[in-house]
């Protein structure tokens, strides 16, 4: 059942937000889907932050799904747009002088401010019951964990760690090198998208995405792909559709996420946290999460698959989706309250 009826969208202006790194993002605006509705002690609200290259429509699966913890109107869920991923402001929709390359650099902090922001100004200074994501989602639930422990009562960061470690800001360099190597790609300053760049980007990082498992054993058949090419002119049809400017801005603010503690200090204290690796992620690795958690003192759950870090995916797979509905449900029932 799809509640695409229920679904509102909306924008909230925020003006000139001062991100972290102290540049100021001129009439800066966050894009946000809404299920459900805030009730009056305003203890149901869930927050969704999106992911690397995801719309606000791509999270919408773990509300819609018949199985779901979160769709059957007891909770007013947010999905709010990461800067930079052409919904909420970003290189492609912004004017100039902050255009295309031109646009500042974001970090996760400054997309979980602006979601403060918009709680404040929209639904009344409201606390998260859960904050849970997925990839770049699940960095902004952990940042909420660090920056706002006493303002969001548990977080489920999924196929996510607290950090953007060596191995994969390596990874993340050669996609963009991919990327930027289109000559069209001019800088960012192109006039029509880099075709070849977007391309090549969307072929590595297909490499990335998956398991060896995945494609030793076949596994993109059970996604409904015949074969790896099928399956690689899919993530190339993707890919020309979405911005060479606004997949690098993500990018960058991937690879400054560090969510930890500095050295010498302890966590911050915050409510209950789980972050859920999957066994096969070849960036987000289990075992980095593992550690990470310990650091956070949150619990680390791992998700047994073979496809990777599409194993967390909003909607992508049955048995993986059944162990992240567990985990959600788990931590509405332990944040209940009056």
């Amino acid at each position: 059942m799809i509640n695409i009826e229920y679904w509102q969208e909306h924008d909230h202006e925020l003006g000139d937000f001062t991100l972290q790194s102290g540049v100021v993002l001129r009439s800066a605006r966050l894009h946000y889907h809404q299920f459900g509705a805030l009730n009056a002690p305003k203890n149901n609200l869930v927050l969704l932050p999106t992911y690397y290259g995801g719309t606000g429509a791509s999270n919408r699966p773990w509300v819609d799904d018949p199985t779901s913890p979160l769709g059957g109107g007891d909770y007013c869920v947010i999905i709010p747009c990461l800067f930079g991923a052409g919904e909420s402001s970003s290189p492609s929709n912004t004017p100039p002088p902050q255009a295309g390359p031109d646009f500042p650099l974001t970090s996760i902090a400054d997309n979980v401010t602006a979601q403060q922001a918009l709680l404040a100004a929209r639904f009344g200074g409201a606390t998260p019951r859960l904050v849970m994501g997925w990839s770049m989602g699940g960095l902004q639930a952990l940042q909420w964990a660090q920056a706002y422990p006493a303002a969001a009562d548990s977080v489920l960061a999924v196929c996510a760690t607290a950090k953007c470690y060596p191995h994969n800001r390596v990874f993340l360099e050669g996609v963009a090198a991919a990327l930027t190597a289109d000559p069209a790609f001019a800088e960012g300053r192109y006039h029509v998208p880099p075709a070849r760049g977007l391309s090549a980007f969307a072929t590595v990082y297909a490499g990335w995405a998956y398991s060896q498992a995945f494609f030793r054993d076949e596994l993109y058949r059970t996604l409904g792909f015949a074969s790896i090419e099928d399956l690689l002119q899919y993530w190339v049809e993707d890919h020309l559709s979405q911005d060479a400017n606004d997949l690098l801005l993500q990018l960058r603010t991937w690879q400054s996420a560090n969510l930890l503690p500095a050295a010498g200090e302890k966590a911050r204290s915050h409510g209950p946290g789980i972050l859920m690796p999957s066994s096969t992620d070849l960036y987000f690795t289990a075992e980095d999460a593992t550690r990470d958690a310990a650091s956070l003192g949150m619990e680390c759950r791992v998700i047994e698959s073979r496809f990777g870090h599409v194993a967390g995916g909003p909607g992508r797979l049955p048995e993986e989706t059944r162990c992240i509905f567990a985990a959600a449900s788990e931590l509405l029932a332990a944040t209940a309250r009056a």
